[in-house]
């Protein structure tokens, strides 16, 4: 599992999302998860199905993987 804490104090994790395939679902993961309170900036890659996540403390996973199923997605974990 991927969390990292830099020097701002900002928290970046990882998560492994199933079912992305281009960018309109790249673009509908990243709008849903960046309404979730705290989160500075979401960066989904379809291809390898991984979403960064920056925000200002740690998220609760149930947050994302709600955030994930509502874009018609399932969360699989962190990377």
């Amino acid at each position: 599992m991927t969390a990292q804490t830099d020097t701002q104090g900002s928290v970046t994790t990882v998560y492994k999302v199933s079912g992305m395939s281009c960018g309109h679902c790249e673009g509908a993961v990243s709008g849903e998860i960046s309404e979730i309170a705290g989160v500075s900036s979401v960066r989904a890659v379809a291809s390898t199905g991984e979403v960064t996540v920056v925000s200002g403390a740690p998220l609760d996973d149930e947050a994302v993987r709600a955030a994930v199923d509502e874009a018609g997605f399932e969360l699989a974990g962190r990377a």
